[in-house]
Protein backbone atom coordinates (compact mmCIF):
# COMPACT_ATOMS: atom_id res chain seq x y z
CA UNK A 1 0.00 0.00 0.00
CA UNK A 2 1.19 3.42 -0.79
CA UNK A 3 0.81 6.19 1.74
CA UNK A 4 -1.26 9.20 1.19
CA UNK A 5 1.64 11.27 -0.08
CA UNK A 6 2.31 8.82 -2.85
CA UNK A 7 -1.59 8.86 -3.50
CA UNK A 8 -1.60 12.27 -3.43
CA UNK A 9 1.60 12.78 -5.72
CA UNK A 10 0.19 9.96 -8.46
CA UNK A 11 -3.15 12.03 -8.72
CA UNK A 12 -1.44 15.49 -9.05
CA UNK A 13 0.85 14.66 -11.38
CA UNK A 14 -1.48 12.70 -13.75
CA UNK A 15 -3.80 15.73 -13.44
CA UNK A 16 -0.92 18.04 -14.39
CA UNK A 17 -0.48 16.23 -18.16
CA UNK A 18 -3.83 15.59 -18.31
CA UNK A 19 -5.64 19.23 -17.50
CA UNK A 20 -8.83 18.37 -19.13
CA UNK A 21 -9.99 15.79 -16.47
CA UNK A 22 -9.41 18.52 -13.35
CA UNK A 23 -12.90 20.41 -12.58
CA UNK A 24 -11.32 23.64 -10.70
CA UNK A 25 -14.63 25.12 -8.00
CA UNK A 26 -14.26 28.60 -7.16
CA UNK A 27 -14.58 29.34 -3.48
CA UNK A 28 -14.22 32.29 -1.31
CA UNK A 29 -10.66 31.55 0.43
CA UNK A 30 -7.63 33.44 -0.54
CA UNK A 31 -5.46 30.00 0.24
CA UNK A 32 -7.36 27.26 -0.97
CA UNK A 33 -7.45 25.09 -4.02
CA UNK A 34 -10.09 22.70 -4.40
CA UNK A 35 -9.97 20.05 -7.85
CA UNK A 36 -12.46 17.59 -8.34
CA UNK A 37 -12.17 14.52 -10.71
CA UNK A 38 -14.83 11.99 -11.84
CA UNK A 39 -15.02 8.72 -9.74
CA UNK A 40 -14.13 6.49 -12.46
CA UNK A 41 -10.41 7.85 -12.42
CA UNK A 42 -8.51 4.69 -10.65
CA UNK A 43 -7.17 5.53 -7.63
CA UNK A 44 -4.72 2.91 -5.91
CA UNK A 45 -6.32 2.49 -2.31
CA UNK A 46 -9.03 4.81 -3.11
CA UNK A 47 -11.04 3.71 -0.37
CA UNK A 48 -8.35 4.56 2.45
CA UNK A 49 -7.18 7.70 1.04
CA UNK A 50 -10.13 9.02 -0.29
CA UNK A 51 -12.88 8.04 1.65
CA UNK A 52 -16.89 8.12 1.17
CA UNK A 53 -18.52 11.57 2.49
CA UNK A 54 -15.97 11.87 5.17
CA UNK A 55 -12.98 13.94 4.95
CA UNK A 56 -9.27 12.88 5.13
CA UNK A 57 -6.81 16.04 6.10
CA UNK A 58 -2.72 15.69 6.05
CA UNK A 59 -0.33 18.13 6.66
CA UNK A 60 2.24 17.60 3.60
CA UNK A 61 5.70 16.69 5.10
CA UNK A 62 8.59 19.20 4.24
CA UNK A 63 10.38 16.63 2.23
CA UNK A 64 6.90 16.10 0.30
CA UNK A 65 6.98 19.80 -0.19
CA UNK A 66 11.04 20.64 -1.07
CA UNK A 67 10.77 17.59 -3.73
CA UNK A 68 7.20 18.36 -5.31
CA UNK A 69 7.42 22.45 -4.79
CA UNK A 70 6.72 23.27 -8.65
CA UNK A 71 3.37 20.62 -8.73
CA UNK A 72 1.69 22.42 -6.01
CA UNK A 73 3.02 26.11 -7.38
CA UNK A 74 1.04 24.75 -10.91
CA UNK A 75 -2.04 23.77 -9.17
CA UNK A 76 -2.11 27.23 -7.00
CA UNK A 77 -1.41 29.24 -10.60
CA UNK A 78 -3.89 27.12 -12.65
CA UNK A 79 -6.81 28.37 -9.91
CA UNK A 80 -5.89 31.87 -11.61
CA UNK A 81 -4.44 33.39 -8.46
CA UNK A 82 -1.35 34.30 -7.77
CA UNK A 83 1.80 32.49 -6.24
CA UNK A 84 2.04 33.99 -2.75
CA UNK A 85 4.38 32.04 -0.26
CA UNK A 86 3.93 29.49 1.63
CA UNK A 87 5.27 27.25 4.48
CA UNK A 88 2.65 24.56 4.86
CA UNK A 89 0.10 22.64 2.72
CA UNK A 90 -3.16 21.00 4.29
CA UNK A 91 -4.48 18.29 2.05
CA UNK A 92 -7.97 17.16 2.42
CA UNK A 93 -9.50 14.36 0.34
CA UNK A 94 -12.92 13.01 0.03
CA UNK A 95 -14.96 10.81 -2.26
CA UNK A 96 -18.62 12.67 -2.80
CA UNK A 97 -20.20 9.50 -3.42
CA UNK A 98 -23.71 11.37 -4.90
CA UNK A 99 -21.81 13.56 -7.21
CA UNK A 100 -19.70 10.64 -7.85
CA UNK A 101 -16.20 12.71 -7.96
CA UNK A 102 -13.29 12.90 -5.85
CA UNK A 103 -12.56 15.88 -3.80
CA UNK A 104 -8.78 16.89 -3.41
CA UNK A 105 -8.11 20.32 -1.27
CA UNK A 106 -5.22 21.71 -1.03
CA UNK A 107 -4.74 25.02 1.56
CA UNK A 108 -1.63 26.53 1.40
CA UNK A 109 -0.67 28.51 4.73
Amino acid sequence: MSSNSDSLFFVLSYLKRHPKEIIFATNDYCNVVQIYIHDNFHIADADIYFPANRLMVNKLKEDFLAQHGNLLDYFWEKSGRVLTSYHEVWATTTHLTKRAVYLIELSYE
